[in-house]
């Protein structure tokens, strides 16, 4: 037996009218059967509501079918695929950002019309979409990002919502780290079952077959249990948080944050991590290393956590970078006034650290994966920031946590005597050579860069990762007959 909260209801509303109208009941006579008013019926078939299956199973009695012809996950019709799919065009994002009045779809609204709107739906979705996304799209669409991730503090209250109610699920016990079978319960409770495998495409997190209930997931001795909770919480996010399943660039943008976001919220829960920083504060004594070992996470899930929790919670504002050995920020977030470079439309991502700064000072010590803090004097003010690389991670990211100095005394390493100034972005600082220097050595020295990446970046279509989907496909089909 198929469970009501797994169809689409309108799809179900569909088919419940069609075999309505093939039986020639009414409303009202359907609704005397099974011992319901019309006007509920009516929000059935609209969509509005999702029965229960004792009432599946009446109404199936009532019209002389079976309960599975209304469960079928299909449009009884080419013109009900239509209506649903002109509803459900209505509900993005996207044609929400235009700001239009929506059509209801009707019985005076011809087949040909239908057509008409639903096509030019399509291909407005398709023009907003990944595929046609060039790099100033994608910046754009990051600033957004980084607009509504600051104007919240950093503080996602509705994921956090989503994962209280996952962490309930799942039978987390409430201290210390989500456990394998915490996650296991969590997924059983989602409607899936879990499956390792040995043949996981390369480009590939994880792979969902709708059709079984199954997330695929790669064998532990290919993906570290750390990252294999994490990767199913971020396939599960999808699901849980109710996103679109064909986004515009925005909204994917938004998504993939908040399916990031999601995964911490579980692994770090908000009201243990809230209490042990402020008994950290109290003690002038927060650091991210002790969130990383309490719950057994990486630095910089750690790291996000402590961010996403210390303004909300403990009045801190603050930034974290995430840079490369170059000093390019990879990720990035600030409340704090920092002041780093951005684009034009105020992403973090692909700008260049001063060499002052605490992530490029731990790259360049013979100690880089001892944790490094240090003050940095800027134009804007005197910051405090503690930084750690990961061993064992590839590519070497630095993940750095900072704060202005007034806030510096509630957090460890306070007393380092490591001090530098930057005064980026004016280029006399770290990014052109001294005069001297440079009238040396002018027409001397000849740099041979390593340029396949950047080229191959260059040439690329777009800048999402291809799926090839006949290896998906391929892998879905052999482990669909092992079962």
């Amino acid at each position: 037996m198929v469970e009501a909260r797994q169809l689409d209801p309108l799809v179900l509303g569909r088919r419940l009218r069609h075999y309505r109208n093939e039986a020639g009941f009414t409303l009202d006579q359907l609704g005397r059967q099974v011992g319901k008013p019309a006007p509920y019926l009516s929000l059935l078939e609209n969509g509005k509501k999702e029965p229960r299956v004792t009432l599946m199973m009446d109404l199936a009695s009532a019209l002389e079918v079976d309960v599975s012809d209304l469960l079928e996950p299909t449009p009884p019709s080419r013109r009900d695929s239509l209506e649903i799919a002109l509803i459900r065009s209505q509900e993005s994002s996207l044609f929400e950002s235009l700001d239009l009045p929506g059509v209801k779809p009707n019985a005076k609204m011809s087949t040909e019309t239908l057509t008409h709107i639903v096509g030019l739906h399509d291909a407005l979705r398709d023009k907003s979409g990944l595929a046609s996304a060039g790099s100033e799209d994608v910046r754009r669409a990051n600033g957004a990002v980084h607009a509504f991730l600051a104007d919240n503090d950093g503080y996602l209250e509705n994921v956090e919502a989503t994962a209280r109610k996952a962490l309930a699920a799942s039978g987390y016990a409430g201290e210390g780290p989500f456990s394998s079978r915490n996650l296991l319960d969590l997924v059983a409770d989602s409607g899936f079952d879990l499956t390792p495998i040995d043949d996981m495409p390369l480009f590939a997190r994880s792979i969902i077959d709708t059709e079984h209930r199954r997330i695929y997931i790669a064998q532990r001795n290919e993906l570290r249990t750390r990252q294999a909770r994490k990767a199913v919480l971020q396939t599960l996010a999808g699901s849980l948080l109710e996103h679109e399943t064909d986004p515009d660039l925005d909204t994917f943008l938004r998504q993939r944050m908040e399916t990031a976001y999601f995964a911490g919220a579980v692994l770090v829960p908000e009201e243990a991590v809230v209490d042990r920083l402020r008994t950290s504060r109290e003690q002038h004594d927060i650091a991210v290393e002790d969130v990383k070992e309490l719950y057994y996470v990486s630095y910089e899930m750690a790291a996000w956590r402590t961010v996403n929790l210390l303004t909300r919670h403990l009045g801190i504002d603050c930034h974290l970078l995430v840079s490369d050995q170059m000093g390019t920020i990879v990720k990035g977030y600030a409340n704090d006034g920092l002041p780093v470079d951005r684009d034009e439309y105020g992403g973090l991502e692909t700008q260049r650290l001063c060499r002052r700064w605490g992530a490029m000072a731990t790259f360049g010590s013979v100690d880089r994966f001892v944790t490094h803090h240090q003050y940095t004097d800027t134009s804007g003010g005197t910051f405090f920031c503690t930084t750690h690389v990961e061993a064992g991670r590839d590519p070497f990211y630095a993940t750095t946590l900072g704060v202005r100095f007034a806030n510096a005394r509630w957090f460890r390493g306070r007393d380092t005597e490591n001090r530098e100034t930057s005064g980026c972005p004016d280029p006399t600082c770290c990014r052109n050579p001294s005069a001297d220097v440079a009238a040396k050595w002018e027409n001397k020295v000849i740099v041979t860069a390593r340029s396949q990446a950047r080229i191959l970046g260059l040439l690329a279509p777009d800048p999402y990762p291809e799926l090839d989907m006949p290896e998906v496909l391929a892998v879905v089909e052999r482990h669909s007959e092992d079962h």
